[in-house]
């Protein structure tokens, strides 16, 4: 089991020094990842009132100056409301930073805060299901190093080619988010590396994660390793190994620590601190 923290980029958390520190301090604590959210705009009285948000790939490029093992990324990216080329070149760029510890998670993102609306961009989940899945294939083509041209229904590209390579090879690994049992974005993550798993009513229990093991890999045609992550709190208590326990038994390889705008920075710097439930 692998452990990581999970921060939002925006109020407290658009400080691109405090975010530093505070990955700086997760890898001095044991933490084995540490994962933004990635907006452009927040909702969090339900008035729509602005936030102070953080772009969170300047946020990854000061973490990955400020640590040296643990893995980072943006979970997840709303792939459909970015231009997978210039996707391409952040995530290599910072793969090359970060000495290969980049891992990309990717998803449809919403319009509860109007980022798709306010900025006159489609809001159709169908829409941006087709530019998820177009913007994968254009991504990870770019990655490759090689000429290619794509012809799409949403991308069209012709004759290009991205260097340099990404330093972790084939490819930066690929976390698919989707919300359970929705179905579709688990046959999408079964073609990459991992997938988090979310779900709106209560959390997700080990034998959910037993059933969507099981439905992933009747859909993956790659023997390589794929990561399960599970997401929630824990106390930092001696409790916490049972809980962590039955996860790793049913599958999961990563705990994430979630935190968002409600918790203090005495809340978040102290968890951090505690280092990760053992088991």
């Amino acid at each position: 089991m692998h452990y990581a923290i999970n921060i939002p980029n925006f109020e407290l958390y658009a400080d691109p020094h405090l975010v530093a520190e505070l990955a700086h301090e997760a890898e001095e604590s044991g933490w084995d990842g540490f994962f933004l959210w990635d907006h452009i705009s927040y909702d969090i009285r339900g008035s729509l009132e602005a936030v102070t948000v953080a772009d969170p790939w300047i946020l990854l490029a000061a973490i990955a100056l400020r640590t040296k093992r643990i893995k980072i990324g943006p979970l997840v990216t709303p792939l459909p409301r970015r231009r997978p080329w210039k996707v391409a070149r952040e995530s290599v760029t910072l793969d090359h930073l970060s000495q290969g510890r980049l891992i990309l998670g990717v998803g449809l993102g919403n319009d509860r805060s109007r980022e798709y609306s306010s900025l006159g961009e489609p809001t159709d989940p169908r829409l941006h299901g087709e530019l998820l899945d177009e913007g994968l294939e254009v991504l990870t083509r770019l990655w490759s190093g090689e000429a290619f041209s794509y012809a799409g229904e949403h991308y069209q590209l012709t004759n290009v080619q991205f260097l340099p390579k990404p330093v972790q090879q084939p490819r930066v690994p690929i976390w698919v988010a989707g919300f359970w049992p929705h179905k579709k974005p688990y046959r999408r993550a079964a073609q990459f590396d991992g997938i988090c798993a979310l779900r709106r009513e209560q959390p997700l229990e080990p034998d959910d994660y037993r059933d969507i093991i099981a439905y992933i890999s009747a859909s993956r045609t790659s023997s390589a390793p794929f990561d399960v992550i599970a997401s929630g709190h824990t106390a930092g208590i001696d409790q916490d190994a049972a809980t962590i326990a039955r996860l790793a038994e049913a599958g999961v390889t990563w705990w994430q620590e979630c935190f968002d705008w409600t918790h203090t920075l005495d809340q978040v710097r102290q968890r951090i601190q505690q280092g990760p439930p053992q088991f």
